[in-house]
């Protein structure tokens, strides 16, 4: 790989400055060296000449004993200075060993202290997991040989990692490191992959359910709403998606949606045989459901009274794709001749049409405005673009004809059919 040789060629070159760094004091010593062998030998001569002058004196008695030795010293201390050359004629050689020295020393204390303290490991890791990554992608896509152990997920990750760099993107390897992170429980990393791969694709349904699947993992309220609302993204293009349907169903069953837990749950175990180990398990939560709908159920008629709407909402044809993402679902009743405020609201962050919501006075905004203190009504239902019921530019509205309220249960049809093109129109 072209990285793994600049390295090498980085490490080699740092290696040579190091060496010339040791070697060049001893190539400028050499340098300096000169020696003149004929100027030494007349410096020795005229010494012994002039030792030998001292002595006659001293003979003579013209010079006392301390001033020839003091003399002879003084001589012998010049004589040294102006031979000192000579004594470097051997320097050459000793410079050359030295150098030698040095450089083999820089070389074995390096590559010690690369060798425990370096990442030549992690690179040869590196390079392993890259030259395997067509071995590792087959073993945990087509599920052939041994699954993936915890090493080599890691090695997996490192190898689609440096094929996102080198290549470009990639929207399915992106959505394969998302699924090796999630394996790794790195769920940061398996988000930003999807993240990546969505932007590329953004309608890929593989990509909606794992990020899904992420999202659900982390656990807050706003990871569960946005897994919610790519499920149904998903599910309005493919309506038998299993996997997306298991996923809302644990959704619906957390929040205690529990007809939405109970619809998504049938269709689960209408695509299971009896011999499935989850068949069981299923049938025993919808069993629990249908329970605590029932004693839902009981409450409400102990404790509500006045009009009963049961709204079925249901959606154009026409304007079914223009539903816009992160879209939240108002049902709500108003007075047909009367204050604007709504009697009863039903708000949805996570909805799939058609649906059936229920309307009565437990749901009135204001104690002195609810169902019951009107006799007739019009019942909404608003797609918004946002979270607030105020009109938008966008949304997607339907009303009913006019409702005369009575006592008990009355069932209403609202068909959405209509684009909001100005704000109240």
């Amino acid at each position: 790989m072209s990285e793994l040789s600049q390295m090498w060629g980085m490490f080699a070159l740092l290696a040579v400055l190091s060496c010339l760094f040791v070697v060049m004091p001893f190539l400028r010593k050499e340098k300096l060296v000169s020696v003149d062998h004929d100027a030494n030998a007349e410096r020795i001569d005229i010494f012994h000449q002039r030792l030998e002058e001292l002595q006659v004196e001293l003979d003579n008695q013209r010079l006392d004993r301390n001033d020839f030795e003091e003399s002879v010293i003084e001589m012998k201390s010049r004589l040294l200075n102006e031979l000192s050359p000579e004594r470097t004629l051997d320097t050459k050689g000793n410079n050359l060993v030295l150098a030698a020295t040095g450089v083999a020393f820089t070389i074995v204390v390096s590559s010690v202290f690369y060798y425990f303290t370096g990442s030549h490991q992690q690179i040869a890791n590196w390079h392993k997991a890259f030259e395997k990554l067509p071995e590792y992608g087959e073993r945990a896509v087509l599920q052939t040989g041994e699954p993936l152990t915890a090493n080599e997920l890691q090695a997996f990750a490192l190898g689609l990692r440096t094929k996102l760099a080198n290549s470009g993107d990639d929207a399915v390897a992106w959505m394969l490191l998302g699924r090796v992170a999630m394996s790794l429980n790195d769920y940061e990393m398996a988000m930003q992959a999807f993240d990546k791969a969505l932007v590329m694709q953004p309608n890929n349904h593989n990509v909606l359910v794992n990020y899904s699947q992420a999202l659900l993992i982390e656990g807050t309220e706003t990871s569960i709403n946005r897994a919610a609302q790519m499920l149904s993204r998903v599910l309005r293009q493919d309506p038998q998606n299993i996997d997306a349907i298991s996923l809302l169903a644990l959704i619906a069953y957390e929040r205690q949606d529990w007809l939405e837990a109970k619809s998504a749950f049938e269709v689960l175990l209408s695509t299971m045989t009896q011999n499935d180990p989850r068949y069981n398990l299923i049938k025993q939560r919808i069993a629990d459901i249908e329970q605590k709908l029932e004693s839902e159920n009981a409450t409400e008629e102990v404790q509500q009274s006045g009009p009963q709407l049961a709204v079925s909402v249901t959606i154009s044809e026409a304007i079914a794709a223009q539903i816009p993402n992160n879209a939240t679902l108002f049902v709500f009743a108003k007075a047909a001749n009367g204050p604007r405020m709504p009697l009863a609201v039903k708000k949805l962050t996570v909805f799939n049409l058609p649906l059936q919501v229920n309307l009565n006075d437990s749901m009135a905004m204001m104690p002195d405005l609810k169902l019951s203190n009107f006799k007739e009504v019009v019942i909404t239902a608003r797609i918004s673009v946002d979270d607030s019921v105020m009109l938008q530019d966008g949304e997607l509205e339907g009303s009913s004809d006019i409702v005369e309220l009575k006592e008990g249960t009355q069932q209403v049809n609202v068909t959405i059919s209509r684009v909001i093109t100005s704000t109240g129109s």
